[in-house]
């Protein structure tokens, strides 16, 4: 702090706010170094400090009969970048012939709860990025949200959406970015200017929460450098009413479609109807949790003398007036959709 001599005839106040302006604002930066496991709170996991190639670095192992992480003391985080540098080793025996080895799991949780039961959760799995498999490779970097959004849901409803291939190497320090705005995150590999993964919809319910380290059986997961700068967050408020009437605009990869969706809500159930260029008034079900809704129905498709029927789903997040989120039609189409509320 500096010390400013003034003129007697200057307000006292007026000296304050000036010698005060000097005074650095409080930071919205941490560094975790991660020599020792000093900085974090093991949620069923063990952390032990060590070193692993010529680096010193946190050691994070877990009981397969439970899940957890290790959460880094201290942070409250809802948007902005999380970097740091991991490395994997199975430590699992090789499985009987003909049996693939595990790729292994190893990752960054965010926006996560202290007991670790709800979290968002970007992760790689290295052992599938050399795969001669061309779908194995795809599941090389992945994102889920636990508990309701793991990878076989994700899987299977939006298939190569939330993964997919990147260069990743077993036994080898791996750099991380996740940039998180919003409702949406980015995950970088290895300093690359381009993300390996975008995720517009993150699934979780909470807007913000703890970093954790995050690992899997049989297998050693280590962790260094981390470093966190948050960012003001962006202004989205979960809890949004799904009722009502909403229009509908989804562009898909083959075929896009409009109409006006009719909705109702009993508790954590919607109904109503679909009417548009995919039909009319065609029976719609879902549920709402939080804001976030999921959605289906039978679309027509094709002229109308010989229409073809087809499952649609949508999914994603209501915020306040407007909606948006993924869109499929089962084997016909798979994009995006944005609503409105309609007076």
């Amino acid at each position: 702090m500096f010390l400013i001599k003034q003129p007697a005839s200057r307000p006292a106040f007026l000296t304050i706010l000036i010698t005060c302006s000097f005074g650095l604002p409080p930071s919205n930066a941490q560094t975790f170094s991660l020599t020792d496991a000093t900085a974090l709170i093991p949620v069923n996991v063990k952390a032990a400090a060590a070193k692993y190639k010529g680096r010193k670095a946190v050691l994070i192992t877990m009981d397969p009969s439970k899940g957890g992480f290790a959460l880094l003391k201290g942070v409250d985080f809802q948007d902005g970048t999380i970097e740091g540098e991991i490395a994997l080793k199975i430590t699992a025996p090789p499985g009987p012939p003909g049996m693939r080895r595990s790729p292994g799991f190893v990752g960054i949780a965010f926006r996560a709860r202290p007991d670790a039961s709800h979290y968002d959760l970007f992760y790689l799995r290295p052992g599938n990025s050399t795969s001669d498999d061309q779908s194995m490779r795809n599941h090389s970097v992945q994102y889920s949200y636990e508990p309701d959004q793991g990878w076989l849901k994700l899987r299977r409803q939006w298939p190569w959406v939330y993964e997919t291939w990147a260069d990743l190497k077993m036994e080898t320090w791996t750099k991380i970015k996740i940039e998180v705005k919003g409702r949406s995150a980015k995950l970088f590999v290895n300093g690359s200017e381009q993300p390996s993964l975008v995720v517009d919809g993150l699934k979780g319910d909470d807007l913000h929460g703890g970093i954790a380290l995050w690992s899997y059986p049989d297998q050693e997961a280590y962790f260094s450098n981390f470093h966190i700068v948050s960012s003001p967050p962006v202004p989205v408020k979960n809890g949004s009413e799904a009722a009502g009437s909403w229009q509908v605009t989804s562009v898909g990869d083959a075929i896009g479609f409009q109409g006006v969706l009719q909705l109702r809500r009993d508790g954590n159930k919607l109904t109503g109807d679909w009417s548009g260029a995919s039909g009319k008034a065609r029976p719609v079900t879902g549920t709402w949790r939080n804001g976030y809704i999921e959605l289906s129905f039978d679309a027509e498709l094709g002229p109308p003398d010989h229409p073809v029927i087809a499952p649609a789903i949508l999914a994603g997040w209501i915020d306040g007036d407007a909606g948006s989120g993924r869109m499929r039609v089962v084997d016909r189409t798979e994009g995006r959709w944005t609503a409105v509320r309609k007076p």
